[in-house]
């Protein structure tokens, strides 16, 4: 498989992830459900690819302890939020507004000093980015903007996720847990704090699309993903597997257009190329020696996250 295709499938499956969660909502599955069965089903996943290679889970009480705030920050918290959002807002748009995860990390590497003071291409960026998400929400339209508490439950997801990696960073990397078996323990573990959304309602009236859309969403969106991006960076390096990120918004407003029949407006098309551009400048570096920037457990050193 060359490198284009490889990419183009890693890219197709993780940024279908949105359109799956709104066929699932579509066809009578609540958030609460989507993202238990999501999360047990990428732990599933996980586990069966984590003991094919010979990896064992974490054993020590301190691991497990950061995985739960790992787990919360990274999964439940946030694919309950994406659920929440889409309920209200196109699966494309959630992908749009899902792409400003960078910009939330380098706000967040800013404020714990982990970045260092932005030069004029990055502080640009980071400007030109947030330009982009004021476009997409056009709060001075009271009409065809996106101030909805949807829009911010997604918009809080992409907060969530950035928040998420910046712990992992500090408290996950590094530890001498296998990289399959630390993203098992931590989907596992979001499954059970995942378990209280269930009380807040059950399915009404599923159909048998929408158990499809949440086993695809859970198997290939979620674990799958996990694995295949391993990979990209094991045998491809960071630098292709980071551009992968670039493609999830263009992916899921794409597939919301032709299979849900979303509208593409203008507004919302160049609300994404801003904050695209403006991702594209935050991840300008000067060369710098030494090693390379550690990974965190599910999303490997170099990547973009933007897992929905």
């Amino acid at each position: 498989m060359t490198s284009a295709i490889r990419m183009g499938v890693l890219a197709l499956l993780w940024g279908s992830g949105f359109l799956w969660i709104k066929i699932s909502l579509n066809e009578g599955l609540t958030p609460g459900w989507i993202t238990f069965v999501r999360c047990l089903l990428g732990a599933g996943v996980l586990l069966a690819l984590a003991y094919g290679a010979g990896q064992r889970l974490p054993r020590d009480r301190g691991t497990w302890g950061r995985l739960v705030i790992a787990a919360f920050l990274c999964n439940a918290l946030p694919f309950l939020l994406f659920s929440v959002g889409e309920q209200t807002v196109d699966s494309g748009v959630a992908g749009v507004l899902n792409a400003t995860t960078p910009l939330w990390s380098l706000l967040i590497g800013l404020g714990l000093g982990t970045e260092r003071p932005l030069r004029p291409a990055r502080l640009g960026g980071l400007a030109l980015g947030f330009t982009g998400v004021l476009l997409i929400f056009a709060p001075w339209s009271a009409g065809a903007g996106l101030m909805t508490w949807g829009a911010l439950a997604l918009l809080g997801a992409s907060v969530s996720y950035a928040a998420a990696f910046a712990y992992m960073a500090r408290r996950l990397t590094d530890r001498g847990t296998a990289p399959l078996a630390l993203s098992a323990a931590q989907l596992l573990t979001a499954t059970a704090l995942s378990t209280p959304a269930l009380a807040a309602g059950g399915p009404e009236r599923v159909t048998a699309t929408g158990l499809l859309a949440l086993l695809v969403l859970g198997v290939f969106a979620t674990g799958l993903t996990f694995h295949l991006n391993y990979r990209m960076i094991a045998e491809e390096g960071p630098t292709s597997a980071a551009t992968v990120g670039y493609l999830l918004p263009v992916v899921s407003v794409t597939l919301g257009a032709l299979v849900l029949h979303e509208p593409l407006t203008a507004r919302v098309l160049t609300g994404m190329a801003v904050v695209l551009v403006g991702v594209g400048l935050t991840r300008t570096r000067t060369r710098r020696t030494g090693c390379p920037a550690p990974s965190v457990a599910g999303e490997p050193a170099g990547t973009s996250p933007a897992r929905p």
